[in-house]
């Protein structure tokens, strides 16, 4: 049995998405700038995927820019937005836990372009402290970022009351999150619950890769951080990638369907999963296992075996897993997730991400949970002490 458990990395695309995005590369094939009927054929892919998407957010077309993924996406909302707001100030805030999309585009901005940056501390579950976030606006505050879902432990963010506190605060201070883990997952309305910008990729819901979007709100003023063509109302030079904009347009059109259904059978894998992992002693789970915890993120901490020699007896075993994140690099480190969470040291080199998806079945849980019945006591009896 083949077992694809980490879907926090990447999903499988919808079939339809694939015939979608093949008719697209082979026979409308045209470049959307092009006056001919070619070009017209290829801009009504874009705008089609532009209607699908702007429906599911209720925002409006003009508010959807396409990048090459969520860390495109994350750039141009930090970087694009703390450049053209500058004279307003020069502090940003984040959490300590964001994706490295995240934190090394505020380290740039920190060490390179003279930005003053606040990290906020998080507790045991991974969530943002909302006394420390209070304590952090001051005057010079222009944009605070705070992802939905954490892609390493699956904690979902107070990010409604986040946003409350900011705009109560100053209503002029931009509020951006990283979507990239809940888009498909939640319906996530930006408008509503006060978010500015949002990021958001293609292939964590079905989609392909190399393609996510940007919404930012008709009234926040970003600058480009790529020249070129002026293509996207010159936020975003450069001819897009129409396969994949169709191709992400239906994928969250489709994942979108449904979601509730999909959701709770998630959840109900995500209980069984967590039930018969107290089988296995010397074992926790990092976060929160009930609804504030994302329903397709369970990351166990194994005592006693370390997380890459236990990945690849899974994956000896056809269970496929990540050791955290898989954004980043193929090379294990620390998390910083973990360290952020204050996991203890025995469990900082030995924690696995176990994700799912629509198309995980009870049969594929209960066939991982029987493997590391087997695997987990006899790797724990030739680790060195």
């Amino acid at each position: 049995m083949e077992v694809y458990l980490d879907n926090s990395a990447t999903t499988r695309c919808y079939p339809e998405v694939g015939e979608l995005m093949y008719k697209v590369m082979c026979k409308d094939y045209g470049n959307p700038s092009s006056m001919h009927r070619k070009g017209i054929e290829a801009e009504h892919y874009i705008r089609n995927a532009k209607e699908r998407i702007a429906k599911i957010l209720k925002v409006n077309t003009k508010e959807l820019f396409f990048t090459s993924g969520g860390t495109e996406s994350d750039n141009l909302a930090l970087i694009g937005a703390a450049r053209a707001n500058r004279r307003a100030g020069n502090h940003l805030i984040t959490s300590s836990i964001e994706h490295p999309a995240i934190l090394n585009t505020m380290r740039h901005l920190e060490e390179e372009e003279g930005f003053r940056v606040t990290y906020l501390p998080v507790d045991a579950n991974g969530q943002i402290k909302l006394d420390a976030l209070r304590e952090a606006l001051c005057e010079d505050t222009i944009l605070v970022s705070v992802m939905y879902v954490n892609n390493e432990v699956g904690s979902v963010q107070p990010i409604e009351e986040a946003a409350q506190i900011v705009k109560k605060y100053n209503p002029k201070i931009l509020f951006h999150s990283d979507a990239v883990q809940g888009f498909g997952k939640y319906h996530i309305y930006p408008k509503r619950i006060g978010i500015d910008m949002l990021s958001a990729s293609g292939h964590k819901i079905h989609g392909p890769k190399g393609i996510g979007f940007l919404y930012v709100s008709e009234k926040v003023k970003v600058v480009p951080i790529i020249y070129g063509g002026e293509q996207q109302k010159n936020i975003r030079s450069g001819t897009e990638n129409v396969p994949g904009i169709a191709g992400l347009g239906l994928a969250s059109e489709m994942i979108y369907k449904d979601l509730n259904i999909k959701v709770a059978l998630m959840r109900e894998l995500k209980t069984h999963f967590l039930e018969g992992l107290q089988k296995l002693d010397n074992t926790t789970v990092h976060g929160y296992t009930d609804e504030r915890s994302a329903p397709h993120i369970i990351s166990v901490g194994i005592a006693g075996v370390r997380s890459e020699v236990l990945l690849h007896a899974l994956e000896e075993k056809g269970i496929y897993v990540s050791s955290g994140s898989a954004c980043a690099s193929n090379h294990p480190a620390i998390s910083g997730v973990l360290k952020g969470i204050g996991t203890p040291k025995e469990y900082l080199d030995a924690t696995l991400r176990f994700s799912m998806s629509e198309f995980t079945t009870k049969e594929e849980i209960d066939y991982t949970l029987e493997t590391l019945y087997n695997c987990v006591p006899m790797l724990r009896k030739y680790t060195r002490h």
